[in-house]
């Protein structure tokens, strides 16, 4: 087949927004498309290298597997073995677990089917998954292993109907991906099934190619680079993908492929650009180094690498990724002056092939405590949470069950007050369930994630056609109205509402109307009206309402933090939160809680001194992640909830 260098640009134009995606760029949010670009491009090159070789009856399945094994194994085993080296230096046990399973799953090229099973590929904790992006590769890998065998199949008994039994695939593929994409997200976005009609997209672009001279169109090359481009910049992780839109960047693809193949047109030229060819050329050891690099700086560093930081890595990345193809990937390819012989060449993939599916066993079996940094059970032991999740937390938040509710604490005596709120309620339970218990009363206990207690807003953490958090507030106040309940305990991550985390992405945007508008400011004023309606509303009732102030939220997770103490020496209250960043996270909510004279119960002195607010101490976590208590944190404020219950709700 002959090279065309404007392949190599389409390569380098797949690889960059890959990059700067992962990077956190937000220009780049639809960055991922890189990937669908590169499905393109390999159906094309492969389909157009086997229809050669065909036709000049030179074709061998061993041949082809091998070729692709020089191209595909040498620099990811090597990308794989630079991550164990950092996996052992900084990985948590749990995190070495994980990355265990991937060397598996990366090794039998099912990586892919792995990631699906684990997690979302937008879900922050993908991120510090070093090998989360080699599920591309086992979709590629899954591709090869099939589409020989049934070209040969084809070209043997139906090379007439080529086309058309790739179109079957492609439109069966396709449209199982635009289903798929509605209700199983996950599955839809990782999976072969559900991919392969954009590497048959390619296919078919070779196939109907295939020696027909087609004049450069600059017009409709110019369209498919406008198609990729606008997928870049204005598709973003909420698009349902893949489904129809993903024939932006596959459709562009086919275009540019087709219509800008010689010197005249400006694709063409500008793919051409010799600094773009480079970045083509190093894009598949550029694609492998990235997502390790990222991850792995995340995973080291407490705090979110700045821009220029991640700037800086994404040009680490194209020059690491420029020795990988020199050193690695170019001795290793098939040609006349390869060092390596063929059966060097597999008993090498066999033993890299044995050597890391051993180790992720061996790391898998051992439950990731292989690493150079172990935290001590003292402390891991106390970083548990209340096991009534499952029978007091979410119990119907479709709102189709009539045991709604727990009763909590003395459940022999008739509950005259009803703790409700989000997950931080949850991480009250403990506290309130021992009070009541000591107390020898009772309360009904309801509560459900990213719901804030408040009348009249919407929550747009979830889909509120099964999550409905303002039908939830209503169904409370009718339940109290019913049970003529006097008091209220009101339980909330309250500026999850109004502020999000410490640097503001941490939001769970509310509003007064349903229309999933994501907005800080609508959602402060959602709040504040929020406030002033369920307190308007319980003491029309005569309720006593109470607020729970928020627990001192870390900036990073307990366990994170005591392995950067155990990595860094610093005492674990040296790297926990400053009271000073609490008090401004809580400024708006606190302000808005004393201009209505709300009673409030506050933790916030308990937690912290005039200065830190500790996550606990060398041999207790308060905390289970960032933002929600231990056991051991639920039982520090048992004292003071008694004394307020005592002395505000059981007053003789």
């Amino acid at each position: 087949m002959k090279y065309r260098s404007e392949i190599d640009g389409l390569r380098a134009l797949a690889v960059i927004p890959v990059i700067f995606y992962h990077a956190g760029f937000e220009l780049f949010k639809g960055g991922f498309v890189g990937v669908d670009v590169f499905f393109v491009i390999s159906g094309y090159l492969i389909t157009s290298i086997i229809l050669d070789e065909m036709r000049n009856k030179e074709f061998s399945l061993i041949n082809f597997y091998e070729r692709r094994a020089r191209r595909i194994l040498p620099a990811l085993f090597f990308v794989m073995l630079v991550s164990i080296f950092f996996a052992w230096n900084w990985m948590q046990p749990m995190q070495m677990k994980n990355f265990s399973q991937s060397l598996v799953a990366v090794s039998i090229f099912s990586s892919n089917i792995l990631f699906w099973l684990e997690t979302g590929y937008f879900e922050e904790i993908s991120e510090e998954k070093p090998l989360l992006h080699t599920w591309s590769l086992a979709v590629e890998e899954q591709y090869y292993l099939f589409f020989p065998i049934l070209l040969l199949f084809i070209w043997k008994f139906g090379r007439k109907k080529i086309i058309s039994i790739f179109l079957t695939i492609l439109i069966t593929s396709l449209f199982l991906s635009e289903y798929t994409s509605r209700f199983y997200k996950e599955a839809n976005f990782y999976l072969a099934p559900f991919r392969i009609w954009e590497i048959f997209f390619g296919s078919i672009t070779a196939v109907m190619t295939k020696d027909k001279i087609i004049r450069d169109n600059n017009l409709l090359s110019t369209i498919g680079l406008i198609a990729i481009l606008f997928s870049i910049f204005f598709f973003d992780e909420t698009i349902r993908f893949p489904s129809f839109y993903t024939l932006f960047p596959v459709l562009g693809s086919v275009l540019i492929i087709i219509f800008a193949n010689n010197n005249k047109g400006f694709v063409t030229k500008f793919l051409r650009i010799k600094l773009i060819v480079g970045i083509g050329l190093v894009s598949y050891s550029a694609y492998l180094w990235q997502q390790p690099i990222f991850a792995f700086v995340k995973i080291r560093f407490l705090d979110e690498p700045s821009k220029f930081i991640m700037f800086l890595l994404s040009i680490f990345t194209l020059l690491i990724a420029t020795f990988s193809w020199k050193y690695i990937e170019k001795p290793f390819r098939q040609n006349k002056n390869s060092p390596i012989s063929k059966k060097n060449f597999i008993l090498f993939s066999i033993i890299g092939i044995f050597f890391f599916t051993t180790l992720g066993l061996y790391g898998h079996f051992q439950k990731g405590n292989i690493v150079k940094y172990q935290i001590s059970p003292t402390i891991t032991e106390t970083i548990v949470r209340s096991n009534k999740q499952s029978e007091c937390f979410g119990k119907d938040f479709i709102h189709k069950r009539d045991d709604w509710y727990c009763i909590i604490g003395d459940k022999t005596i008739k509950p005259s007050l009803v703790v409700f709120g989000d997950s931080h309620a949850l991480s009250f339970l403990p506290t309130i369930d021992t009070s009541l218990q000591q107390l020898g009363e009772s309360a009904y206990f309801i509560a459900t994630h990213a719901c804030p207690p408040l009348l009249n807003i919407h929550s747009f953490h979830d889909n509120q056609s099964l999550r409905n958090c303002n039908k939830l507030n209503e169904r409370v106040l009718n339940f109290i109205k019913v049970n003529d309940i006097k008091n209220i305990f009101l339980v909330a991550r309250w500026t999850y509402y109004t502020d999000g985390g410490y640097d503001g992405n941490d939001f769970s945007y509310i509003a007064l109307e349903n229309k999933n508008i994501k907005n800080k400011d609508v959602s402060r004023n959602a709040f504040k009206v929020g406030i002033e309606k369920t307190l308007a509303s319980y003491k029309k009732l005569g309720v006593k309402l109470t607020v729970i102030t928020q627990i001192p939220q870390q900036k990073h997770k307990a366990l994170d933090l005591y392995f950067e103490s155990l990595r860094s020496g610093d005492s674990v209250q040296n790297i926990s939160l400053k009271r000073s960043d609490h008090d401004n996270l809580q400024n708006f909510v606190s302000s808005i809680f004393e201009n209505k004279n709300i009673d409030l119960l506050d933790f916030t002195d308990i937690f912290c001194t005039s200065e830190i607010c500790a996550v606990g101490d060398e041999l207790n976590s308060l905390y289970y992640d960032d933002d929600h208590l231990s056991l051991s944190g639920s039982e520090l404020i048992v004292k003071p909830t008694i004394n307020y219950l005592k002395s505000n709700i059981y007053s003789k």
